[in-house]
């Protein structure tokens, strides 16, 4: 793998690798060596991962790594569409079972489950990701700036809510179309489940992974506007221990 740069943009530290695959690879070895340092300091690790064609380089090289006690590992994800069958192959758990989960078989699996009522299961799922703190989020950026469903028109710094029903705005529907995931802007969803950033904030390492051209513009104005909802993911410039990981494409050098 090759560092082509680092930076940084306030708190953030910015990693810039030649090729996506580098990224991933880079990445992973980052948070598995995180993985397996609080492994030895505590008896379980709580870590939450997002579902996204970004993710897959980095996913795939995770499940390599050796020396990672899954069955030690409690997994959570933090966004799922509403409104998709249980059997639809968009839905965001299917994705992190067939890339993840069932390969490594983590010693708690706990996902989102949208088609039962909306309020029932911001309840169940907020009660399990507040039993404890998170210790490790895996997560991305859209092409919008959001980071989870965190669009900016439902983006919230200081949401009181651990997770909620959000409506997707139009940006973050169209990436869908443009990663492949559906194969038109009319059968994307509408409205998904997502951690709030607040949530996503109080993870105490972040590994933020955002290749790929179509992101060049989320990850410029991550590093230099105005921390704002207007780009959630400017939030992370403010984390205490997060890592942006990004290609030439995405970074634009």
């Amino acid at each position: 793998m090759t560092l082509v740069q680092t930076a940084k943009a306030d708190r953030l530290r910015v990693e810039v690798y030649d090729t996506r695959l580098a990224m991933g690879n880079a990445a992973a070895k980052a948070a598995a060596a995180k993985i397996r340092e609080l492994l030895e300091k505590k008896p379980r690790v709580r870590m939450i991962f997002a579902a996204a064609p970004s993710q897959n380089e980095f996913l795939a090289a995770l499940m390599k790594e050796e020396g990672i006690d899954w069955p030690r590992i409690t997994a959570f994800h933090m966004d799922e569409y509403i409104g998709l069958a249980e059997d639809a192959p968009q839905r965001f758990a299917k994705f992190l079972c067939d890339g993840l989960f069932d390969i490594v078989k983590p010693g708690e699996l706990h996902l989102i489950q949208s088609s039962r009522g909306i309020e029932e299961e911001c309840a169940r799922y907020g009660t399990l990701i507040e039993e404890a703190p998170i210790d490790i989020i895996c997560l991305g950026i859209g092409e919008n700036g959001h980071i989870a469903f965190n669009d900016p028109p439902v983006a919230d710094f200081q949401d009181p809510h651990v997770i909620k029903a959000v409506e997707l705005d139009e940006p973050c529907r169209q990436q869908q179309v443009n990663d492949g995931c559906f194969p038109s802007f009319a059968d994307v969803p509408t409205h998904a489940l997502t951690l709030t950033i607040p949530t996503m904030m109080s993870g105490a390492h972040l590994f933020c992974m955002v290749p790929g051209k179509t992101k060049r513009n989320a990850v410029r104005e991550t590093l230099n506007g105005a921390v704002s909802t207007a780009c959630p993911a400017t939030i992370l410039r403010t984390h205490g221990d997060c890592t942006l990981y990004v290609d030439l494409d995405s970074y634009g050098a």
